[in-house]
C-alpha cells in the first residue's frame, strides 16, 4: 500500500454508537438479534474495501452509568458473544478482518488463545482481537472471584492515581504475552500428516510456553496449531497514560480519542516517547454524515431529543459531509496517526455513507486504495507474519 495511503476500520455496535439509533426511521432494531443483520453489515463495510471491522462486547449490559445497571428500557441492551457472532460472519465474507472485543479481566488467557486462533482459520488469516479490561464492580459481580471498587468519576478520569487499575492493566499486559507465546507454540510445520509413518504431528515442534506470572500460571502448548498470520492483530483503545504503557507492551494498532489536531499530535508524540512495540496509531471518531452538514447535525438533534440527553462520547462526534470528514482525515494524518475507526451513529446510515460517500471521496484524493492488497489482516496493514519465537528449540 503507498504510504499516501489511509487505513480505515469501523466499530460495529447494535444499532450505532447513538443510545436512540434504534429509533431512527433508517434502522433495524427487530433484526439486531440475527446473523443476517451483522453479515450484512461486515458485507458492507468489504465492499468499501476497509481494513476491518472491530465487535463490541462486555461481561454486562450496556449502560448509561460509569457502573452498574441503569434500569433503562429506552436504549439497547444485549448483545451476541463477540467471537462467535465473528466466527459465524468469517465464510461469509472473503478480505475484511474482522477484530471482536474479548475481555481479559474475568477470561483465562488460554480460552482467549484458543478461540482467536480458530476465528484465524475459520476467516483464512484475518482474524484480530480488541483487548479490553474490566474494572467495574458490576462486571466482577457476576464471576465471584474478585473485589473490584465502584467506579466513578475520579477514578475514570485518573486511572494512574488507583492501585486497582494498575493491577489490571499488568494483568491485561499478561494475558497477551500468554496469548501471544500459545500461538507460537505451535512451529509453523508442527502439523505434518504423514500417512506412510502415521505420524500426524511432529512433537518436537509443540512447544511448553511455561509461563510464570503474579497471575496465572500457563503450561501450554495451546491446542489449535498456529494461527494462519502467526500471530492475529492486537489491537487496543486507550485513553491515557497507564492504557499507552499497556498498550506498549503488545499492540499492534492502539485507538485513541483525540478532539483535535493538536491533542492528536500530543498523545501520538506520548506513545513514541514511551516507546516498545510502537503500535501504530488509529483515531477514533462517532460519525454522522449527511449530504450538508446542516442535514447531519439535524439528524444528531433528532436523536438526542428521542434520547432526552444530547449526547456524549470520549470520541470526537464529527457531524458534517464526507467531504468534510476527509479534510478532517487528511488534516490529523499530519499529526503521526496512521488510521482511522470510525463509530457510525447509526447503523446501516453512517455505515453506507462511510462505504458509499467517503471512501469514494478519499480514493479521488488519492488518499485510499481501490482493493485488496493483501489476503491476511496483518497483511492490509502491512504487518510482516512473523515467525514462531520457538522455532527451532527443544523445549
Amino acid at each position: 500500500m503507498s504510504a499516501a495511503h489511509l487505513h480505515l476500520s469501523v466499530a460495529l455496535d447494535g444499532a450505532g454508537w447513538h443510545p436512540a439509533a434504534w429509533r431512527d426511521p433508517a434502522a433495524s432494531p427487530k433484526d439486531l438479534f440475527t446473523a443476517a443483520y451483522w453479515a450484512g453489515l461486515v458485507a458492507e463495510a468489504e465492499q468499501g474495501r476497509l481494513d476491518f471491522v472491530t465487535i463490541e462486547d462486555t461481561v454486562a449490559l450496556q449502560t448509561s452509568r460509569l457502573d452498574g445497571p441503569d434500569g433503562r428500557t429506552d436504549q439497547v441492551r444485549g448483545r451476541f458473544d463477540a467471537v462467535l457472532l465473528a466466527s459465524r460472519i468469517a465464510p461469509l465474507s472473503r478480505s475484511i478482518g474482522l477484530v471482536p472485543t474479548v475481555t481479559t479481566t474475568h477470561t483465562e488467557p488460554f480460552h482467549v488463545a484458543s478461540s482467536l486462533a480458530t476465528l484465524d482459520y475459520v476467516s483464512g488469516g484475518r482474524a484480530g482481537w480488541r483487548v479490553q479490561l474490566s474494572g467495574r464492580r458490576s462486571e466482577a459481580a457476576h464471576f465471584g472471584r474478585r473485589e473490584v471498587p465502584e467506579l466513578g468519576p475520579a477514578q475514570a478520569v485518573a486511572l494512574e492515581d488507583y492501585a486497582i487499575y494498575h493491577e489490571l492493566f499488568g494483568e491485561a499486559g499478561d494475558v497477551v504475552e500468554v496469548v501471544r507465546r500459545l500461538w507460537d507454540s505451535w512451529e509453523d510445520d508442527a502439523v505434518i500428516r504423514d500417512v506412510a509413518t502415521g505420524r500426524f504431528v511432529d512433537r518436537e515442534k509443540l512447544h511448553y510456553v511455561d509461563y510464570e506470572g503474579p497471575h496465572f500460571s500457563v503450561r501450554g502448548p495451546s491446542i489449535v496449531p498456529r494461527p494462519p498470520q502467526g500471530q492475529p492483530l492486537v489491537t487496543a483503545l486507550a485513553h491515557s497514560r497507564l492504557p499507552y504503557e499497556f498498550a506498549a507492551r503488545g499492540v499492534d494498532v492502539e485507538y485513541i480519542t483525540p478532539h483535535d489536531a493538536d491533542q492528536a499530535r500530543a498523545i501520538v508524540a506520548e506513545i513514541r516517547e514511551i516507546g516498545g512495540v510502537q503500535p501504530k496509531v488509529f483515531a477514533d471518531l462517532v460519525v454522522f454524515l449527511d449530504e450538508t452538514q446542516q442535514a447531519a447535525e439535524e439528524r444528531r438533534a433528532r436523536l438526542d431529543e428521542l434520547d432526552g440527553a444530547a449526547y456524549a462520547s470520549d470520541a470526537k462526534i464529527f457531524a458534517g459531509t464526507p467531504e468534510q470528514l476527509a479534510d478532517l482525515l487528511l488534516d490529523w494524518r499530519e499529526t503521526g496517526l496512521e488510521g482511522y475507526r470510525l463509530r457510525p451513529a447509526v447503523l446501516p446510515t453512517d455505515l453506507n455513507a462511510i462505504t458509499r460517500t467517503l471512501v469514494p471521496e478519499l480514493r479521488r484524493r488519492g488518499a485510499f486504495r481501490d482493493g485488496y492488497e493483501a489476503g491476511t489482516l496483518r497483511g492490509h496493514l502491512g504487518l510482516a507474519r512473523p515467525a514462531s519465537r520457538y522455532a527451532g528449540s527443544t523445549r
